[in-house]
């Protein structure tokens, strides 16, 4: 099995340990990981933000850096429902403006990559089959579960099953799970009061459970949530969930 590893820019970027962690974790359960230097971003930043023509090449691009991998496979919830979700939608926004070149175009490549793309967590589970991945991680942890993951992926139980087989691991519930953080890429820049106050709350939730750390599957929430708790001078630390499945000696990664 040959599986691309689609980092996105965030995790590269900014929290590049996530990455190497995905890496670490999947090796260990025998999967051959490549990682293919002609990816970039996804383009949902420009999708978001109404520059859906944009958008085009990107996906065009992502399509191609990840051809003759069986899977695709990222640690990030967002950029997996850009692919599965807003992908297609590309493709057939293209269609109905009259624009059959391109939107055959589209279409092949959202074709060839929509199937074989999945979040970390729905590959562990679902392709794979496993929920215990040989993990130990002894302390206090809380799981945020991001909108994308929540509402565009149905991630459901799969990284709470995750979670529960880690050795040591205690899982503390989260009041308000399932609310926004307030991160919404473009809409803390464009609303920053309101994403701040959301990311407030988020924070006061958190603390509240008595956890030393902070998962989720989408790195830019927990990056939100993380400057959140800082500067309330929390001492709760936000980790993703891969860094924690590919912990095994139980230190704080």
């Amino acid at each position: 099995m040959r599986v691309g590893l689609f980092v996105t820019c965030v995790n590269d970027t900014l929290r590049p340990s996530t990455g190497r962690a995905v890496v670490t974790l999947l090796e260990r359960l025998g999967v051959r990981v490549d990682f293919p230097s002609a990816q970039s971003c996804c383009g949902q930043p420009l999708y978001n933000t109404g520059y859906r023509h944009g958008a085009e090449p990107l996906l065009l691009r992502t399509a191609a850096a990840f051809a003759g991998h069986d899977y695709v496979v990222t640690p990030s919830a967002s950029c997996a429902a850009m692919v599965r979700d807003a992908y297609p939608r590309i493709a057939a926004r293209a269609a109905a403006e009259g624009r059959p070149t391109e939107a055959a175009r589209l279409r092949a490549a959202v074709e060839r990559l929509v199937p074989r793309t999945y979040e970390l967590t729905e590959f562990l589970v679902d392709v794979l089959g496993v929920v215990d991945v040989g993990a130990r991680f002894p302390h206090t942890v809380t799981y945020h579960p991001t909108c994308h993951g929540l509402r565009a992926l149905g991630l459901r139980d799969r990284p709470r099953r995750l979670l529960e087989h880690v050795e040591g691991l205690e899982l503390r519930e989260l009041e308000g799970a399932d609310e926004c953080c307030g991160f919404g890429g473009t809409f803390a820049v464009k609303n920053a009061a309101v994403s701040a106050a959301m990311g407030a709350d988020k924070a006061r939730a958190i603390t509240r459970t008595g956890a030393t750390t902070v998962c989720a599957a989408d790195n830019s929430c927990l990056l939100h949530i993380g400057g959140t708790l800082a500067r309330e001078n929390s001492p709760v630390r936000s980790l993703h969930l891969a860094e924690i499945l590919a912990c095994t000696d139980g230190a704080v990664p």
